[in-house]
């Protein structure tokens, strides 16, 4: 098979994983092309399950591609929140609001990756659970799982203080049982 021939035969499928997951014609786009520009660098032709391989390297893409989109909206969010309050709230309303907010964000950057890729894909990206399974390629209750050890963890995190909790978030206990 020449790089063409691939490119045909699996083109619609890439593109459709990357609008699935990107929500945005233009980002699939883009990360379509990413996609094929990345496996037409690599000896593909040794791969033994191309389709599966082809698939797996293109939600790779999206995710990385999510995690940058949403670095960028955490830092359009926060130059946001930097000009002189609306005088519709009071400034206490906003500063506690700006400020609930950056701790969350702070909270979910400290869980451990798989819980944050949940978490960030089901409350950043509004994602539904059986999308986020899907774009894993996981269970729809290991979703579930992933996502409420997640938030308990945070609400832990909220609790008990930062300083009880490595960066990876793994020194964690809940009454000597380890939450995950």
């Amino acid at each position: 098979m020449t790089e063409k021939e691939l490119f045909e035969t699996y083109k619609k499928d890439v593109y459709r994983t990357c609008f699935f997951m990107l929500q945005q014609g233009a980002d699939a786009e883009d990360v379509c092309q990413e996609v094929f520009m990345t496996v037409f660098r690599h000896d593909w032709t040794k791969v033994e399950h191309l389709k599966t391989w082809l698939i797996r390297v293109t939600v790779n893409h999206c995710l990385n591609h999510l995690k940058k989109a949403s670095r960028s909206k955490m830092k359009q969010m926060q130059l946001q929140l930097q000009p002189a309050p609306a005088m519709e709230k009071a400034a206490e309303t906003v500063a506690e609001e700006r400020e609930s907010a950056m701790e969350a964000m702070r909270l979910m950057r400290q869980l451990p990756a798989k819980m944050k890729t949940v978490v960030s894909l089901r409350f950043l990206n509004e994602c539904s659970l059986n999308e986020i399974a899907d774009i894993l390629g996981i269970p729809v209750g290991t979703v579930k799982s992933r996502l409420n050890r997640g938030l308990k963890l945070m609400k832990l995190m909220v609790i008990q203080g930062e300083n009880k909790y490595g960066k990876d978030g793994k020194s964690y206990e809940q009454g000597g049982a380890n939450i995950c």
